[in-house]
Formats: C-alpha cells, structure tokens, sequence
C-alpha cells in the first residue's frame, strides 16, 4: 500500500469499516511509514477538537459559509 492509498482510507480506517486484508495493509504501512501514523495521530487530534465544538459556538454567517464549502465539495 503506498502513503496516497493510505490517505484515501483512512475514513474507513477510523470508523472501522476497512475488510480484513485490506486492514492488514494498511496496518502494515503504518508499521514502517512514520509519516502516515503522524498524519493519522494529527488526523484523530483534529477529530476530537472539532468535536468539542458546539453549534452555539459557531457565529451562524460563519456556519452558513462553512456548511456550504462542504456542500461544494459533494
């Protein structure tokens, strides 16, 4: 498995959704690339700030624009 195809998976591999030989690849990749197992620790960091934000946090113009980059991105 190469570090782009680890890029592409690493949704499933958070949500545990990844089939069992596809997992093992991947857990083989990140036993020896120290730049994927960084990218996923700054990836599950990223997770759980964003999930300390609450929706009243969040100006709603700011939400509006934000809901509709990602709207874009579909």
């Amino acid at each position: 498995m190469t570090c782009q195809e680890l890029v592409e998976l690493i949704t499933a591999y958070l949500e545990d959704a990844m089939d069992g030989p596809t997992l093992a690849k991947f857990e083989e990749h990140l036993s020896w690339c120290d730049g994927c197992g960084h990218y996923i620790e700054q990836f599950r960091v990223t997770i759980r700030t964003v999930g300390r934000i609450k929706d009243e946090d969040i100006e709603p113009a700011f939400r509006d624009r934000l809901l509709e980059a990602f709207r874009s991105f579909g």
